[in-house]
């Protein structure tokens, strides 16, 4: 079991501040060898804050490349990352959320990874995806999170239910565990980049495209989502929770499943009483495999100069060796981006299993639209929203959406 475990919420927001990024090191004028480098992310909590930076200062050691990092707030770097493109005071070296990666990459500003010896053989395909822009990989990541469906074990054994595997098994499962004013299941869908993702299994299992987002494929997975909510198996404060509001409802005893990230693994450890299980999130017929979204942040190496470029290309490729990889992993409950690393892992830490299992059929938030996709996970956050109130049908939902986003 890992001791440490964390992770960094997925969230973006679309607002913008103004800010510009830290100037590159003065002593990295192009040619020669630059002998510090300066990094941005957003670990700003205490604890990942600190982890983050214990990763830096071991690769700073093992290169002999100074690191000045700089932390901002999650929904402060990508709007900060593209002011500073526009101004050419870019961070050597950059770690950000990776739908974020391909909009960075689409103003030039990014650096393909191939170009500092980095190879990209042993990647999970999706996790390879994540970091593409126009055939070229400009992010990778040291490890990746998704959902999953969490479960009491004492409560589906004392209603007798088994953990649910396909879409039918969690609706009976769902109803049959709504009882004494708790609910079968809790999942959050708050009209946001949280909700949207927290939607994306249930819509890419069931073969929808963000491309043709109000498809009958589409629109069927938003109905049976609708209908969890109108048979009251799940909490109309869905609407509203937060995933770590969710994560207390489950502790607390309020569902019985619940929707969520192995972030939570440190949380629900700590409650002794709670005995819980993971299984990978159901998906509409037997036999299939879900398709959840990737979480989780990739490094890359903007542009500035060949010098500061190459040493943060040694930092980078220290941060993606195995070992640091799944020592990082460990700590954060991560599944570690290469696939020979992640079956070992497994096989060490069997709670990771279920999230290993969905990594090779896992897709990248921006698979399907590359940096259009923002705009339409606002939207879809929307029309989610306006499905599960009855606001408006799943189809019309689903077609404000696709013209919203378009």
């Amino acid at each position: 079991m890992p001791t440490a475990k964390w992770c960094v919420p997925v969230l973006l927001s679309a607002a913008l501040f103004a800010a510009a990024c830290t100037p590159g090191p003065s002593n990295s004028a192009s040619g020669g060898s630059a002998t510090s480098i300066t990094e941005l992310d957003y670990y700003t909590d205490a604890e990942g804050s600190a982890a983050w930076q214990k990763n830096l200062d071991d690769c700073a050691q093992q290169t002999g490349v100074k690191i000045e990092r700089q932390s901002v707030p999650t929904d402060q770097l990508l709007p900060k990352v593209l002011q500073a493109a526009g101004s050419h005071t870019l961070p050597n070296l950059l770690m950000t959320d990776n739908p974020t990666i391909q909009q960075v990459a689409a103003t030039g500003a990014l650096t393909p990874l191939t170009d500092y010896g980095i190879s990209t053989d042993g990647y999970y395909d999706s996790i390879l995806k994540a970091g593409t822009y126009q055939g070229k990989v400009y992010g990778l990541a040291p490890g990746v999170n998704g959902l999953a469906l969490f479960y009491n074990k004492d409560a589906l054994a004392a209603a007798g239910v088994q953990p649910p595997s396909t879409w039918d098994e969690l609706k009976a499962a769902a109803a049959k565990l709504t009882k004494d004013g708790k609910y079968g299941l809790a999942f959050s869908a708050i009209p946001s980049e949280e909700g949207t993702w927290q939607f994306l299994p249930f819509f890419w299992s069931n073969g929808g495209d963000l491309s043709h987002v109000d498809s009958p494929q589409g629109v069927a997975a938003l109905q049976y989502v609708t209908d969890l909510l109108g048979s009251g198996s799940a909490s109309k404060s869905v609407l509203n929770w937060k995933q770590d509001d969710v994560t207390n409802q489950f502790v607390s005893g309020n569902a019985a499943m619940m929707v969520n990230g192995s972030w939570n693994l440190n949380k629900l450890d700590a409650e002794k009483s709670l005995h819980y299980g993971i299984v990978p999130i159901p998906v509409p017929q037997a036999g299939g495999k879900p398709s959840v979204a990737l979480g989780g942040e990739v490094a890359a190496v903007p542009v500035t100069n060949s010098a500061a470029q190459q040493a943060a290309g040694k930092v980078l490729s220290c941060l993606l060796s195995e070992q640091n990889m799944l020592t990082w992993d460990t700590a954060h409950s991560l599944v570690p981006a290469k696939t020979a690393v992640a079956t070992r892992y497994g096989q060490q830490y069997p709670e990771m299993q279920p999230f290993i299992d969905e990594v090779a059929t896992a897709k990248s938030r921006t698979a399907d639209l590359g940096e259009k996709y923002q705009p339409l996970s606002t939207a879809l956050g929307a029309a989610i929203q306006s499905a599960l109130t009855g606001s408006q049908t799943p189809a019309q939902a689903l077609q404000q959406a696709a013209k919203a986003g378009a």
